[in-house]
């Protein structure tokens, strides 16, 4: 079984920054889209942002465009999440999720086969 595991949350002021890293753990992300959603507290899961296979296709969601890049490294099986000049509504916790067989992303939870754990990002002075 596919094991995702996410690292690199924790808290920050606003207007700073973090980057988020997934590892696919007991198989590589071969052929998969992978993508980030979050929670904030008492909210559903919301999509972020997703990358095809190649890494050379991506969509964010529009609260993080132009502050928010993901990118891939394939050959060291991680998926990073850049998080610039970070907002309070930001605060959330972010799961990456891989869709293995689909080379293209979607932006719809229902659509990825493995997920992490998640990580905690907390934004706030």
């Amino acid at each position: 079984q596919v094991q995702l595991v996410e690292s690199g949350g924790g808290l920050v002021q606003p207007g700073g920054s973090l980057r988020l890293s997934c590892v696919a753990s007991r198989r590589t992300f071969s052929g998969a889209a992978v993508a980030w959603f979050r929670q904030a507290p008492g909210k559903d899961r919301s999509f972020v942002t997703f990358i095809n296979w190649r890494g050379d296709d991506s969509h964010y969601a529009e609260s993080v465009k132009g502050r928010f890049t993901v990118s891939r490294d394939n050959a060291k099986n991680t998926v990073y999440l850049q998080m610039n000049s970070l907002k309070p509504e930001d605060t959330a916790v972010y799961t990456c999720a891989a869709r293995y067989y689909w080379p293209s992303g979607s932006f719809f939870p229902s659509d990825y086969n493995a997920w992490g754990q998640g990580t905690q990002v907390t934004v706030s002075s």
